[in-house]
């Protein structure tokens, strides 16, 4: 299932879950989300209302005593400890662990000292694991957003009066490059929230992919804002079998140290590439050298253009768009010696016709079980070949 993110009037943390309540998630998996973290008393209220004529969803999560000021170690411990999916309480670890990052880069300090206030309250820790827990349930493997709009103005914060798009959410966009465009309008239309949540989770950012339409969901926020609605709808459908749009990205090189290689490669998936290789070439004047070349969508091709341009010695991308047939695609999650290991399959038709355990999870549990990685691995195929 693929879920497209068309974030109207911007995206927050309570926008998104109520348009994935409005798209068909399941509500009680929602209002359990705040017993499973140990958050007594705390309840989510779910209400229909209407934003320029639209019918929409609204969350509250309803708070008797809050706590603003959380450490991201109490965060982390709380996550861990509660009664939580592998999955969803990896996604919401990472999810909280960019929002650390990014606060110590604002403040220049370690991620460990850094302790949240509006972003640690307790609807914000709802907010996310609600979100993660949701897009499990409506079994989304793909997760595609649309550009953000960025109002402008100020935000009063803990911290004082910050300049809009505020500085955490600024930082979390920059750092996976996304696309944004400013609107006149003075509110906070992109939270911290609502920046962590997609850009942790988002695999691509730009047009709605192609998949055949099977439901829609809006969302709204609190505001009213009469220069647009302030809405998040979420459209969720099956990939289809027509060919995808990628581009390749290739440059050849024959004066990059071989140590520099791995750095480019990896600086080319952070910024969004489907693949990245190497082939050995002969260049001119016999000289040995190779061909660095990256395989992208195309709402991330210049991300990838640059970070080649930036991580080699390349003085040119060339760039060629392609077309390619895809396997629909799942991701599930299995447990090896109480160690979850994501799998992802493929399927044509509707049928599994591959199955791939993710080694960098049979690894981290093969370090701590202090077993090969191939067994692992073994385990980890056999045991999703169980559950089919």
């Amino acid at each position: 299932m693929i879920a497209y993110l068309d974030c109207v009037g911007g995206l927050a943390g309570d926008m998104l879950l109520a348009a994935l309540v409005d798209a068909g998630a399941p509500e009680e998996a929602l209002k359990a989300v705040p017993g499973r973290l140990g958050l007594d008393g705390v309840r989510i209220e779910v209400k229909r209302v209407q934003r320029h004529g639209v019918g929409a969803l609204s969350l509250d999560v309803v708070v008797p005593h809050e706590h603003h000021h959380r450490s991201w170690r109490s965060i982390r411990e709380q996550l861990i400890a509660a009664e939580l999916e592998g999955r969803v309480r990896a996604q919401a670890v990472s999810v909280f662990e960019r929002l650390a990052r990014a606060e110590a880069t604002i403040h220049g300090v370690s991620p460990e000292e850094i302790h949240f206030h509006e972003l640690g309250a307790v609807d914000t820790l709802v907010d996310i694991v609600g979100a993660v827990t949701l897009l499990q349930e409506l079994r989304i493997e793909r997760l595609v957003c649309s550009p953000l709009p960025m109002g402008r103005g100020i935000v009063n914060t803990a911290h004082g009066a910050l300049p809009l798009p505020a500085p955490a959410t600024a930082t979390l966009l920059a750092d996976v490059g996304v696309p944004i465009f400013g609107v006149d309008l003075e509110a906070e239309l992109v939270t911290p929230t609502g920046a962590a949540l997609a850009s942790t989770l988002a695999e691509a950012w730009g047009p709605m992919p192609a998949m055949t339409l099977e439901r829609v969901g809006y969302g709204a926020g609190k505001a009213e804002h009469a220069e647009r609605a302030n809405l998040v709808r979420v459209l969720l459908g099956s990939a289809t079998r027509e060919q995808s749009e990628v581009a390749l990205l290739e440059t050849n090189l024959d004066d990059l140290s071989p140590e520099l290689v791995p750095d480019a490669m990896e600086r080319c998936f952070q910024a969004g590439a489907l693949d990245v290789w190497v082939t050995p070439a002969t260049m001119k004047k016999g000289r040995p050298g190779f061909v660095l070349a990256a395989l992208a969508r195309p709402a991330q091709e210049p991300a990838v253009a640059q970070a080649i341009l930036a991580e080699t010695t390349a003085l040119g991308v060339r760039v060629a768009r392609l077309r390619r047939y895809e396997l629909e695609r799942e991701h599930r999650t299995v447990e090896i010696g109480g160690h979850p290991v994501r799998v992802k399959l493929g399927r044509l038709d509707g049928q599994i016709v591959n199955v791939a355990p993710e080694h960098d999870d049979c690894a981290a549990a093969a370090r701590v079980m202090g077993v090969p990685v191939k067994s692992v691995w073994a385990a980890a195929l056999a045991a999703c070949g169980q559950e089919r």
